[in-house]
């Protein structure tokens, strides 16, 4: 209902004149033509599936993430983008290795497990021993209060209904894959296995980083499958003390360097003002990185390429970034914001998209109130393809430096309710996305990010 309203409100803005560029209606409906029903058509599916074909997983120091930032550059400077260029930044680099675990008490089972980003190693000997299972870190100060944790490997079984809130279950459940082997090693335990992260499983497990506290010592964690922390939870329930066998070969190496990737199609009236579209480059190492976030870092790219396409330049600059390292917490993103902060002044609006480039809704929004209202008239642009809704909470992982410095953040609102269905696990593939879908949410990225480049003013702080 809220959605209608805006965009009833909007459109009588624009009718009234508004903040934007009279134009602004012929060019968003060109641009929507050109990506849904024209030449456009196809290419954010094409682009995205070669890409992600050719390279597959990017993890963060791998040479993977090194030969997807030479495609891109290629790519890109192939596509006639301006000021394509790589900005260097040093990442992290883990190495997953061979890992398995293995139930071997009461029966013999293999367990499915992806050992967690900054994860140690077990050792050649790996860890066999008894495992206790929580499902939360209450229970797990219980346990230990009763002696229960020491040398043991801590399972964490904690619950969210994902059907009741599946997207906000995410940020109530990573803190046990985030946290879990540094309070499971406050407790004496040699070892942590995680329930996944996930809204659905099919036995997969999603991996994704976690990080030791200073003060405690590293022990090797692992996500393990909703179905597998379940089965040691209900055999724990029966009185039943099971027993895992955990191998890791996991290694955290030095910082290496990364790039981040650049690209610009130079503003006509202001070059030097700015809005950015962005995704991040790297993923993890299991899938495609399709969705996460390949996608989001193509259909910004698209932004770019449907403008040099059509012929349209915006009175200000568009500028894409695919980012490097934000699985391991918006590295190259801070990195880069650290050495332009200065033109932040200069920068209109962040946008980024992270959380899957499904069929497209709107747009969410962090600004100053006049940012609001002049966003409401911007969405009302997509009404063709019915996407007009405007939401709060824009920002993400490497654009939540420039909002905290004031700049407005935008990204794209979609029909992700199957997101964490693939999130981190071997299922974020192509197969998750349709080239329709793809084409739709294309054309709200570039409509909104054209509109606002080609305002007559800088949105309002």
């Amino acid at each position: 209902r809220s959605g209608v309203v805006i965009t009833v409100a909007a459109l009588a803005l624009l009718a009234a004149g508004g903040p934007l560029d009279p134009d602004a209606k012929k060019k968003a409906d060109q641009i929507i033509d050109f990506l849904v029903h024209g030449h456009g058509s196809g290419q954010s599916y094409d682009k995205l599936a070669t890409f992600v074909d050719t390279i597959g997983s990017r993890v963060s120091g791998s040479q993977a993430l090194d030969d997807a930032v030479t495609y891109m550059l290629a790519a890109m400077k192939r596509d006639g983008l301006e000021n394509v260029h790589g900005e260097q930044v040093t990442i992290p680099k883990w190495v997953r290795g061979n890992e398995h675990a293995q139930l071997v008490s009461p029966r013999n089972k293999s367990i499915a497990m992806l050992g967690l980003g900054r994860s140690i190693g077990t050792g050649p000997d790996g860890i066999t021993t008894d495992v206790i299972v929580v499902r939360s870190f209450d229970e797990l100060k219980q346990a230990a209060a009763q002696n229960k944790t020491k040398g043991k490997i801590v399972v964490y079984n904690q619950y969210c209904d994902w059907a009741a809130k599946p997207i906000d279950c995410y940020g109530e459940s990573v803190v046990y894959r985030g946290q879990g082997a540094s309070q499971a090693s406050r407790v004496g335990a040699v070892a942590a296995l995680v329930r996944s992260v996930a809204s659905f499983s099919i036995d997969s497990p999603h991996t994704g980083e976690q990080a030791y506290d200073d003060d405690v010592t590293p022990i090797p964690v692992a996500c393990i499958s909703v179905e597998d922390a379940e089965l040691l939870w209900r055999m724990q329930g029966r009185g039943i003390t099971p027993v895992v066998s955990l191998y890791m070969e996991a290694q955290n190496l030095p910082d290496v360097t990364s790039y981040n990737v650049v690209g610009e199609w130079t503003g006509s009236k202001y070059p030097d003002q700015v809005v950015i579209v962005s995704g991040h480059l790297d993923s993890w190492d299991v899938g495609q990185g399709a969705m996460d976030d390949g996608g989001g870092a193509v259909l910004a790219w698209q932004v770019l390429s449907t403008a040099r396409q059509l012929g349209l330049r915006p009175a200000r600059t568009l500028r894409v970034i695919m980012w490097s390292c934000e699985e391991f917490g918006g590295i190259g993103a801070q990195q880069y914001f650290d050495a332009h902060k200065a033109t932040a002044p200069n920068i209109s609006l962040a946008m980024e998209s992270d959380m899957g480039t499904f069929l497209p809704l709107g747009i969410q929004f962090t600004g100053s109130p006049e940012a609001t209202a002049i966003m409401q008239s911007v969405v009302a642009l997509n009404a063709p393809i019915n996407a007009t809704q405007l939401l709060p909470n824009g920002g993400e992982t490497d654009t939540g430096p420039w909002g905290a410095v004031g700049v407005p953040l935008g990204s794209l609102a979609t029909a992700n309710d199957k997101y964490f269905y693939f999130h981190h696990s071997h299922g974020d593939t192509m197969t998750v996305y349709t080239e329709a879908g793809l084409d739709l949410t294309a054309a709200l990225y570039a409509v909104t990010a054209f509109t606002v480049a080609d305002m007559p003013d800088l949105l309002p702080r």
